[in-house]
């Protein structure tokens, strides 16, 4: 029998994040070497990439890092298969190191993200299929936000406690306003408003909620003079839905969001909601 102890055992889940069978099998192999077995791990993941390229990931964490004097500020999703590794340490620690490298670099997009080199020698691409590798599961980093702006805050929302956030909600307003931030976000994250404004919406999806309101109008047998005045109730009623400004506001649904803001006498400039796997 290998010479181990449980204390390596330990010490190779947390360097790994691989399950505490295939640490032990690996420190049988490697006689108890806990770097050699490390390193077995590592090829055993990397052998494991292609096959998990099919499988699901809708389990993991949206992490979120704000700029000490709130000027900018990022949110990261990373996703993984099992909400077990989602709330292990290593897995959270890949996704802070993505969304410091995200803060620091301020790629354009995901391809120009996933291209972009995080260590010497690697891109960002290659330090997830790392952790594919080292952690078993399939991992995917497929969305971010970054803002800048005069004042930028987050907030992360817990579905459940055991794990980490679910939800990440990033705002950015025209001047410092820290109670206005969060109560504006923590509306976001429970209300997910798909966009800011009326000005926001596509025409496209306007016209088409307009037709669907006519049509469904004329099929509840409405008197035809009537029509214009309760498809433009019904059109209105999408805005107010479906728009941040024009939702009420979650802790006075007296008031819009919009009507909030203006007491206050801030601009919300733009707002990102990722919720993981949607």
């Amino acid at each position: 029998m290998a010479n181990y102890t449980a204390a390596d055992v330990k010490k190779l889940r947390e360097l790994t994040g691989a399950g505490m069978m295939d640490c032990k099998k690996a420190l049988d192999e490697a006689d108890g070497d806990v770097d050699k077995a490390v390193e077995a791990l590592r090829i055993k993941g990397q052998k494991g990439v292609a096959k998990r390229e099919g499988r699901s990931a809708e389990n993991g964490a949206v992490v979120s890092l704000i700029a000490d004097d709130n000027t900018s500020g990022v949110l990261v999703e990373l996703k993984c298969e099992t909400d077990f590794v989602a709330k292990g340490e290593k897995f959270q620690a890949v996704a802070n190191e993505l969304a410091a490298h995200v803060a620091k670099t301020s790629p354009a997009d995901l391809d120009a993200l996933l291209a972009s080199e995080i260590e010497a020698g690697k891109t960002v691409q290659a330090y997830v299929d790392e952790a594919n590798a080292t952690l078993g599961e399939k991992i995917v980093l497929d969305r971010f936000a970054q803002f800048s702006g005069a004042y930028v805050a987050a907030y992360m929302h817990r579905t459940m406690p055991d794990l980490p956030p679910q939800i990440g909600v990033l705002v950015e307003l025209d001047k410092a306003d820290a109670d206005l931030a969060k109560g504006v976000a923590q509306h976001i994250a429970a209300f997910a408003p798909k966009y800011l404004s009326r000005e926001d919406v596509p025409a496209e999806v306007v016209e088409s909620e307009r037709r669907v309101a006519e049509e469904t109008t004329r099929a509840e047998g409405k008197p035809e003079a009537a029509l214009p005045k309760i498809v433009e109730g019904r059109v209105n009623g999408f805005f107010k839905e479906a728009t941040l400004l024009g939702q009420p506001y979650a802790l006075d649904n007296k008031k819009s969001v919009e009507k909030v803001l203006q007491e206050a006498g801030v601009t919300l400039k733009r707002f990102s909601r990722i919720k993981v796997g949607i």
